[in-house]
Parts: C-alpha cells; sequence; structure tokens
C-alpha cells in the first residue's frame, strides 16, 4: 500500500516553522516510516515544475507556512490548494499573518524605498530598486513582484485546517500529522493543534485580582522583582493570556514574559485587539481620567502589542489613511 503523501511549503515567514517541524525529533522516523515527503524545498531539491506535473489532489496533506506577500507565494498557495487533497494553514503566519503582517502598516513603496535606499546597511546614495527582470550576459533574471500588502493562506484559497502558533509546539504538530496520518481530522475549517480554552487556563500563576498603577516592560525588570506564583498582568507586565488560545502550555508566562499571543483569538473572540485592550483597561487601578491616559501611555506600541500575530488576519487588516 502506498504511503501518503505529504509536503511543506515555506512562504513569507521566517522558517521557524520548519525547525518546530524537525523538532517531533526521534517521532520524525515514524513520520518517514508512515508518509512520503514530496514537497519541502528547505529539505528537499524538489522543482515547482515537478509539483506542476503531479495530477491534481494528488498529495494527501500539506502543511503551508507563511503568509502571501508576492506573486511567487500567491502562485504556491493555488497550486498546492490544487494538488492537495488536504491544505493546512501552518503557524501564525498562514493562519494570520504573524509578525510579517505588521508591514501592513505602511506602504510597499516605503518598504522597498527603506529597505533599499535608506537602511543604515546600504550605501549612502544607492538609487536602485530590485527589477522584476533583469537582462544579464547568462540570461534573463526574474523576481516575483512584491504585493502591496500581506494577506493569510485564507485571503487567498481554499484552507482546510488552520493550526497557529509562532511556531506551533512540538507536541501539537506531531498530533496534527498523527490525525492526519490516521484520516482522523476534526471537520473542515477546524482549528487544530490547540486547546478550547486560553493561555490564562494553562498558566499555574495565580490571579490575586490587584489592580496596577503603571505597566513595565519585561527588558527593564529585574527577574528578582517578579513574582513567579502571581499573574503577570496583575504585576503590570503585559500578557496577551486572557484573549490567546491554549496549545502552547503558556511557554512565555512560565518564564516570566507575557504571552505574546503567537496561538490566535479564543473561541468566540472576534478582534483579538479589542478583547485584550479590555482585558488589560481592567487591572488599571484608577478612576482619575488624567491618571488612566497616563498609565494607557506607558504601552508604547499598542498595535504590535494587541495586533503582533494578527493584524492581516484582523477586521482592519492594514493601515486606513
Amino acid at each position: 500500500m502506498a504511503k501518503p503523501k505529504f509536503a511543506i511549503y515555506w512562504a513569507a515567514s521566517c522558517g521557524g516553522c520548519e525547525i518546530a517541524f524537525l523538532d517531533i525529533k526521534e517521532k520524525i522516523l515514524d513520520f518517514d516510516a508512515a508518509a512520503e515527503l514530496v514537497f519541502c524545498p528547505c529539505l528537499m531539491d524538489t522543482k515547482y515544475s515537478d509539483v506542476e506535473a503531479m495530477a491534481d489532489e494528488e498529495i494527501d496533506v500539506t502543511l503551508f507556512n507563511g503568509g502571501i506577500r508576492n506573486e511567487e507565494n500567491l502562485h504556491l498557495a493555488h497550486l498546492l490548494r490544487r494538488k492537495s487533497k488536504v491544505l493546512v494553514a501552518f503557524g501564525s503566519c498562514a493562519t494570520e499573518g504573524c509578525i510579517p503582517g505588521l508591514a501592513n502598516l505602511t506602504t510597499k513603496e516605503d518598504i522597498l524605498d527603506y529597505v533599499y535606499r535608506r537602511s543604515p546597511s546600504v550605501a549612502p546614495g544607492n538609487t536602485v530598486l530590485p527589477q522584476l527582470e533583469t537582462e544579464t550576459p547568462f540570461g534573463k533574471l526574474t523576481l516575483p513582484a512584491i504585493h502591496e500588502n500581506l494577506r493569510t493562506l485564507g485571503q487567498v484559497v481554499d484552507v482546510d485546517y488552520f493550526m497557529p502558533g509562532c511556531p506551533p509546539v512540538e507536541e501539537q504538530i506531531w498530533a496534527v500529522a498523527e490525525a492526519a496520518l490516521s484520516g482522523k481530522l476534526p471537520p473542515k475549517g477546524s482549528l487544530v493543534g490547540v486547546n478550547p480554552k486560553t493561555v490564562c487556563d494553562e498558566c499555574p500563576r495565580t490571579k490575586d485580582v490587584k489592580k496596577v498603577k503603571a505597566f513595565r516592560r519585561p527588558h527593564l525588570v529585574s527577574p528578582r522583582d517578579i513574582d513567579p506564583e502571581i499573574c503577570l498582568l496583575e504585576q503590570g507586565l503585559l500578557c496577551n493570556g486572557p484573549a490567546i488560545h491554549a496549545g502552547c502550555g503558556a511557554l512565555c508566562p512560565r518564564v516570566n514574559l507575557g504571552c505574546r499571543g503567537c496561538y490566535g483569538p479564543a473561541a468566540g473572540i472576534q478582534d483579538v485587539g479589542a478583547k485584550l485592550a479590555g482585558a488589560i483597561a481592567s487591572v488599571i487601578d484608577s478612576d482619575d481620567p488624567a491618571e488612566i491616559d497616563g498609565i494607557v501611555d506607558q504601552i508604547l506600541d499598542p498595535v504590535g502589542t494587541f495586533y503582533r500575530f494578527n493584524l492581516a488576519g484582523s477586521f482592519v487588516g492594514r493601515r486606513v489613511r
């Protein structure tokens, strides 16, 4: 009996999800025994033409990591959708946009201008921007056109399952791989690799209903000044746990860092930023509008704090001028 065919693709992302896949350690041998990996550019020298030559739905499961930032990403999203029976948005970038989605706060032109003309790593006076086609003595070189905004995988093709996380933790990756190999996946459209509650429900810290007068940035606080037993938010350290899906085991709060929000909005939350703003407001200990404004102003990057992982997938999606 032929093995199920798997594919893993890396679009606009850092590649951490591929590393996380390898973190399943010795289970990679079980995976190899049970499945045939037919396309994974970061591990294999398979060409796009090899995928194009496959029959439609020849691949049983594709884990698609990364957002859609350029024409190459878009082409592969449509190609792998056509060639796959099951397409999984693998990781925060494909599911919600993640850190690359914060580029939606600016424009394509501003990004190119900064990267190739104004960045400290560029020679002063440079005016050259990448060209889509360049003739060389060895032939024509091409680059994929960059899009105005980053989009999630689900915003460009039909997606069967969504697996959040930056990156997804290894236990969840293996659980999803096992379910896919055994044909025991949940109904189409489900989130996979998560638990139904919030990070707060997984966090061992206790809530003391303590109000705060100030927010502190974690890198400016000595670990000795953080109570290891009490909720970080109630100690003035921003934590997105109240609005974020469980599944990681509250990894960040366990090491004195507030939840960053990479597992996406918990069930029933339509806008994670609005939910987080409400949770943060509930611990502010003041009825004085001026004092409240002063406390809120201590949150130096509200968008980067509340929409760090899901700006592209949020209602707004990008900066509106």
